[in-house]
C-alpha cells in the first residue's frame, strides 16, 4: 500500500484528567467504545502531532472511538475527542482524519463550547424519536441511537475551527486539502442515506452537528490555497488504511442485524422481515423502518412480559394511544401466542401486535395514513413473518468488516462493487473510497465492506 511516510512515532498525548458524567453519557449513548488498537494508537500519534502544533498545546487530549456507524465527531472542553466507526470508515486518508480531529481541537482552543454555553447552558445530549409512532407511547422513556445529537455550533464558529483546524494540519505536515475532501465525502453519503430513506433523514451525524455546506467546503478549499498548492503536505492513505483496515461497519451483531428488510437478533433469537419498500435502521433500544418518503412507518421493540397477565389485557394497559378495543383479536404467529389490533389517532391509523417470545413482548407497530385493505395484507404478512432464529441463521449476523484491497490488474469498479457484501453495492463503494472519474487504479487500495 502506497503513501505513508516514515515518521519518528511522536509521543502519545496526556489524557484529560478524569471522565466526566457527560462523556460517559455520551459514550453509554454511541453504543460504548469501540476498542480497535492498531486504529486508536494510529489516531493518538496523529492528535499527538496536531496538539503540539495547537494554539493550546499544554491542554491535554485524547481520541476515543465510538461504536456507532453514525459519521460523527465532537468534542468536549476536557479534551475528549470521540469519532465514530462510521466516520473512520468514511475517510480515506490520514490528512482527512487529522482535518476532523483538528477541526474539533479548533472548537476546544476557541473555547466555543463555552461561548455557546452563554446562551444554552451546556452543550446537551437530547433524543428524538420516531415522531409519528413514538407519540403513541404513554409514560414510555423512548431513546433511540438515531436520534442523538449534541447542540450546534454557529456559522461562524463552524467556519472558525474549519480555519484553525486546516491550518493546524497543516503545521503538523499534513495535506490541507484533506479537509474539503472530506466534506465532499460526508456530502455524498448524506445523500446516498436520503435517497435509500426517500426523506431527508435527522440521523446524528457530522451533518446535523456540524452543517457541512458549500460554502463550508468552498471556504476550506480558499484557505488550503492560501497555505499551498494541491500536493503538498502528506496524505499518508496508506498508512490509514492500515489502521482502519478490518473494523467493524454498521451495525453491532450484538443489537442485531439489518440484512435488506430483514432484521436477524441471534442473541435474542428471533427474525423479523419489514414489508416491501421499508428502509430500516437498528438502535439500542428499537427498530424503526420507513417508507414512501415517510408515509408509512414502523416500530419494533421489546419489554419484559408482566407475570400473569394475558396479552389482550397487556395491550389494552395503556400503553399506545387510541386503541379501537373492537379491533383486538388473538391469535399465533408462529406458534407464538399473540394479539392484534387497531389505533387511530388524527391523520394517523395503526396496525398493532404483541407477540409473545421467551420471556419477552414484542410490541410491532405500523403507521400509515390510510389503513387500505392492501395495507392490511401488507403489514399481516409482516407480522407474520416474526418467527424464532433457525441456528443456521445465525450467520446471518456476522459482523460487516471493513477490508482494504489492493486492485488488481484485471480489477475494474464492477468486479469491487461485486464484493461488497451490502446493499447497493455501487453507491456504497464510490462514496466510501470517494471515487472520481478515473475510476479503479491497479495497484491502488480501496475500501470494501465484507462478512
Amino acid at each position: 500500500m502506497s503513501g505513508a511516510v516514515e515518521t519518528p512515532a511522536p509521543p502519545a498525548p496526556k489524557p484529560p484528567v478524569s471522565d466526566t458524567a457527560e462523556r460517559k453519557k455520551l459514550v453509554a449513548m454511541f453504543g460504548g467504545e469501540y476498542r480497535w488498537p492498531r486504529a486508536e494508537n494510529y489516531l493518538n500519534e496523529v492528535l499527538g502531532k496536531l496538539a503540539r502544533v495547537s494554539d493550546t498545546p499544554s491542554q491535554p487530549y485524547r481520541v476515543t472511538i465510538l461504536n456507532s456507524g453514525a459519521i460523527n465527531a465532537f468534542a468536549l472542553p476536557s479534551g475528549d475527542l470521540f469519532v465514530t466507526r462510521g466516520l473512520l470508515a468514511l475517510a480515506n486518508d490520514t490528512a482527512e482524519i487529522a482535518a476532523v480531529m483538528a477541526h474539533e481541537i479548533g472548537h476546544v482552543t476557541a473555547r466555543h463550547a463555552f461561548l455557546r454555553a452563554e446562551q444554552e447552558k451546556t452543550a446537551q445530549v437530547i433524543t428524538r424519536a420516531a415522531t409519528v409512532i413514538q407519540s403513541r407511547h404513554k409514560g414510555e422513556q423512548v431513546e433511540t441511537s438515531s436520534a442523538l445529537s449534541l447542540a450546534g455550533f454557529s456559522r461562524q464558529q463552524e467556519l472558525e475551527a474549519d480555519r484553525i483546524g486546516i491550518r493546524a494540519a497543516a503545521r503538523a505536515g499534513y495535506d490541507p486539502f484533506g479537509a474539503a475532501r472530506f466534506l465532499n465525502s460526508l456530502e455524498r453519503a448524506s445523500e446516498l442515506r436520503d435517497q435509500a430513506t426517500g426523506q431527508k433523514s435527522d440521523k446524528p451525524d457530522l451533518l446535523s452537528t456540524h452543517p457541512s455546506t458549500p460554502e463550508r467546503i468552498s471556504a476550506a478549499l480558499g484557505e488550503a490555497r492560501q497555505i499551498g498548492a494541491p500536493g503538498i503536505g502528506d496524505a499518508a492513505r496508506g498508512a490509514y488504511l492500515a489502521a482502519i483496515d478490518g473494523m467493524t461497519f454498521g451495525d453491532d451483531p450484538k443489537d442485531g442485524a439489518i440484512v435488506g428488510r430483514r432484521f436477524v437478533h441471534p442473541r435474542l433469537g428471533f427474525t423479523f422481515e419489514a414489508p416491501e419498500g421499508f428502509t430500516l435502521e437498528n438502535s439500542h433500544s428499537a427498530v424503526l423502518g420507513v417508507a414512501n418518503g415517510g408515509a408509512e412507518a414502523l416500530r419494533l421493540d421489546s419489554v419484559r412480559a408482566p407475570a400473569g397477565k394475558p396479552l389482550a389485557e397487556y395491550l389494552t394497559s395503556g400503553w399506545i394511544d387510541g386503541l379501537l378495543a373492537s379491533t383486538i383479536e388473538s391469535g399465533q404467529v408462529n406458534g407464538l401466542s399473540a394479539v392484534f389490533a387497531d389505533a387511530r389517532a388524527g391523520e394517523w391509523n395503526f396496525r398493532v401486535a404483541v407477540i409473545a417470545y421467551r420471556d419477552d413482548l414484542y410490541r410491532i407497530i405500523f403507521a400509515v395514513k390510510a389503513l387500505t385493505p392492501e395495507a392490511q395484507q401488507q403489514f399481516a404478512a409482516s407480522f407474520a413473518s416474526f418467527r424464532a432464529l433457525a441456528p443456521e441463521e445465525v450467520k446471518l449476523s456476522t459482523a460487516l468488516r471493513l477490508r482494504v484491497v489492493v486492485a488488481g490488474a484485471k480489477d475494474t469498479e464492477a468486479t469491487l462493487e461485486g464484493r461488497m457484501a451490502i446493499d447497493h453495492p455501487a453507491e456504497q463503494f464510490h462514496t466510501l473510497n470517494a471515487l472520481g472519474d478515473a475510476g479503479v487504479k491497479p495497484g491502488d487500495s480501496y475500501k470494501i465492506i465484507a462478512n
